[in-house]
């Protein structure tokens, strides 16, 4: 299983008539933008193709047209293509996972993950800011029409996984698919804003009181920041709700590595790192069974919260 161009994807997926397109579990706007605008895409060329999700869709993602037609399970007819966007890892797609690996017919892996297992028969990997950069470019080399849906559903994933283009992976390449993207109608500002400047007043609160218990770590260079399920009132845990709350200490002078630990359940932390450049994240995020970007990674630590600060922080200054 060798990384295969767009070219090759492509070919797969001209013959394909019957796609299921899979997002990853806990799904953000890079992976429902590349499902999403992947699907509509080949369902415009006169192809059947749904999208599909492990996990309810949170709220924030319901201005995206198009959003609802996120299946939780797959339509029960004969498919003759299955394709993994933005996972670097074919687990990552939850109970589908060994439906995918079972699969009897082409498979297709299309992530910009450095952390991909390269787990289908064609693998389509490719190092950049999102894996809605690599979509946007299939559908123009493969001369799919990218209309406003399309383009807005891409915006969605550059802006998001790119943190806004602030990311230090972020190429001249990733401005010129944002501009083609936004000739093509897509609405950037409002994309930002339903993504990083609106916040419900839970939201805003719940952000005072995580960046009011900050620490940090090794001579201010790792600073760290937690979630605790006491501050949800017995409420269910939606992780999305903390989405940014990670980049904020990465303003602060001096700090090289931010830590987010979100309580998901007691004695669980999802962990996300994220790095200014001069550390490697994914190498940290490895550590504990996880992966992503150099400077933007994740992965799931068990412990007590202090026994999950000192292993992430003893990770960090292993690779500071």
């Amino acid at each position: 299983m060798t990384n295969s161009s767009i070219s090759e994807a492509l070919k797969q997926l001209d013959n394909a008539k019957r796609i299921a397109v899979f997002c990853h579990a806990r799904p953000d706007g890079d992976t429902l933008g590349s499902g999403l605008a992947l699907a509509a895409a080949l369902n415009n060329a006169g192809k059947f193709a749904v999208t599909c999700c492990d996990d309810t869709i949170p709220e924030k993602y319901g201005f995206i047209e198009g959003i609802a037609s996120v299946r939780r399970s797959l339509p029960k007819i004969g498919f003759d293509t299955f394709v993994c966007v933005d996972c670097s890892d074919v687990s990552r797609i939850g109970a589908f996972a060994n439906v995918f690996m079972t699969f009897k017919g082409k498979t297709i892996n299309i992530d910009h993950h450095v952390s991909n297992k390269k787990f289908a028969l064609c693998n389509c990997v490719i190092q950049c800011p999102a894996t809605c950069e690599i979509i946007a470019e299939l559908l123009t080399e493969g001369g799919y029409k990218i209309d406003k849906e399309i383009a807005n559903l891409l915006m969605l994933g550059l802006i998001t996984d790119s943190g806004n283009f602030s990311h230090n992976d972020v190429t001249g390449k990733t401005f010129e698919t944002a501009a083609l993207l936004r000739e093509c109608g897509a609405n950037s500002s409002n994309i930002y804003y339903e993504m990083f400047s609106r916040k419900t007043k839970f939201k805003a609160m719940l952000f005072g009181k995580v960046i009011s218990e900050m620490r940090f770590a090794l001579d201010d260079r790792l600073a760290l920041i937690t979630v605790k399920l006491e501050y949800f009132d017995g409420a269910t845990v939606d992780g999305s709700i903390t989405e940014g709350f990670v980049d904020f200490p990465l303003a602060i002078d001096g700090v090289q590595v931010s830590v987010s630990m979100l309580e998901v359940k007691k004695r669980q932390y999802k962990i996300s790192f994220r790095s200014k450049g001069k550390v490697n994240v994914n190498a940290v995020a490895e550590t504990f069974g996880g992966g992503g970007h150099i400077f933007a990674s994740g992965c799931m630590v068990v412990g007590e919260l202090e026994e999950v600060i000192e292993k992430i922080t003893y990770a960090v200054y292993q690779n500071i």
